[in-house]
């Protein structure tokens, strides 16, 4: 069976690839040789997407130095939305949940504030926002996403009044 760089628990567009058990998902987070080749592996592909990871405690990123060029690529190629959708729902099968928050928060950074990434925005609020497992955390980011969306009337990710009073 061909192997996946990101697998997942469900089928992707590579329908030769079987998806995950939750057994071999144990299994990997038992390792710290998968866990730190799965790392590795984070790490090169947010390279190419001109991302770097500032800090493997926490996930928190930054603009990589060649960040200008790779956002390029990305607003073209919107292929690269479902290999972030599937990066990121990985993250949250592997356990790394933080790093989840940290990398759709940096998208929507990108998207609705820096407004660098327009083309990734549909994607960033309609897929990788719902990939963040922890609810809570899910919610300060669909908070974080209406603050800065424009306009903000238009906004139909959560319900506005629930957004007016969140704290």
């Amino acid at each position: 069976f061909p192997f996946r760089l990101f697998p997942l628990r469900e089928h992707g567009m590579n329908w030769h690839a079987r998806p995950l058990t939750c057994q071999e998902i144990q299994a990997f987070r038992k390792s710290k040789e998968v866990m730190d080749r799965f790392i590795r592996a984070y790490k090169l592909m947010l390279g190419f997407y001109g991302i770097s990871l500032v800090n493997e405690e926490t996930g928190e990123l930054e603009r990589a130095e060649n960040w200008h060029e790779r956002f390029e690529n990305l607003n073209r190629f919107s292929h690269n939305n479902l290999r972030i959708t599937r990066i990121l729902k990985c993250l949250g099968e592997m356990g790394y949940e933080d790093y989840q928050v940290h990398l759709v928060k940096f998208f929507l950074t990108e998207t609705l504030v820096e407004e660098t990434l327009p083309n990734v925005k549909r994607s960033a609020l309609d897929y990788f926002l719902f990939t963040v497992r922890s609810k809570e955390k899910r919610r300060e980011l669909v908070h974080y996403a209406w603050q800065h969306f424009k306009p903000q009337s238009s906004f139909v990710w959560g319900p506005r009044d629930k957004l007016q009073k969140y704290r």
